[in-house]
């Protein structure tokens, strides 16, 4: 049974770091939540360290300008674990070949084109039309408010030439405020449906928590037991799912994605419904909170 709490206080510490996500749990999209941003500073002034971990396609100095332009401040976390991050080296070693066909905005194309610095010998990666593809790299749908069946007869066509699609978001769905977005997430369930094969680097996958190990070692030197890390988030198939399958405890933020599950009181889940859900979803976070605070 999920343990519901008033705030990050009651527990915080239980843990040296927090994997915490963003959209969702940080900001919406459009603005900071206060009391979140509050939590996260109250922690990291315990001595506590804050890993940001997201499922944005971007790469990690993105999301960092990102943020600052949404007014998070910079005292709210230390360091970045990006699945943009985590494809981009996958992609640049080969992992759905050389010339690729793009799906995504230009705005995450020019970076997560951009080699990575800790690799030695990167793959120069040439961006072709479908029909010249060895692969496919998809940060997210080219419209997020057009539905992903659009993009069927693409994918046909892709799955018979065998192409694998590189998935940069694993994210169904994400509210950017009040207006839900389809992600890259979305493509690649529709491609697996189809038969073809998708490669994933985020949550729940492991390739992002050993980023984001190794982005905490890098920022304090140390490396802490699973079980002093707490993995904070609103996606129950992301951040629960991914935190359970690493051994990590998962506080579970009910005022995201789900927020209407529980509820007319996006702040105090209702623990019935709450407890019903989670047994519905055969996941059962160590925590729950309806807004991080």
């Amino acid at each position: 049974m999920t343990r519901i709490l008033k705030s990050l206080s009651e527990i915080a510490p239980l843990y040296d770091a927090l994997f915490c996500d963003l959209w969702g749990c940080v900001h919406d999209g459009i603005r900071p939540y206060p009391a979140a941003v509050a939590a996260l500073q109250s922690y990291r002034k315990t001595g506590g360290t804050v890993v940001l971990v997201t499922n944005s396609p971007r790469p990690r100095a993105s999301v960092e300008d990102q943020l600052a332009r949404l007014g998070v401040p910079r005292d709210a976390w230390d360091t970045i674990a990006t699945s943009g991050d985590s494809a981009r080296a996958a992609m640049f070693q080969g992992a759905v070949g050389q010339k690729v066909h793009f799906i995504g905005d230009g705005e995450t194309d020019e970076g997560f084109f951009t080699p990575l610095k800790i690799l030695d010998n990167p793959l120069e990666i040439t961006k072709v039309p479908l029909s010249e593809a060895e692969g496919i790299v998809c940060t997210g749908p080219f419209d997020p408010m057009a539905d992903p069946s659009s993009y069927r007869a693409d994918f046909l066509y892709a799955k018979t030439k065998g192409l694998k699609l590189l998935c940069a978001n694993p994210d169904i769905v994400v509210d950017r405020g009040e207006v839900r977005e389809w992600c890259a997430g979305a493509l690649a369930q529709l491609y697996t449906q189809m038969g073809g094969t998708s490669l994933y680097f985020g949550k729940p996958h492991p390739p992002i928590y050993d980023l984001a190990r190794r982005r905490l070692a890098a920022f304090t030197g140390l490396s802490p037991d699973e079980g002093r890390i707490l993995a904070i988030g609103d996606g129950i198939a992301t951040d629960v799912q991914g935190a359970i399958g690493e051994n990590i405890d998962a506080l579970f933020i009910t005022g995201g994605l789900a927020a209407n599950e529980f509820g007319n009181d996006v702040e105090n889940p209702d623990p019935a419904r709450l407890e019903i859900w989670l047994a519905d979803q055969q996941l059962s976070p160590a925590y729950s909170i309806g807004r991080l605070r």
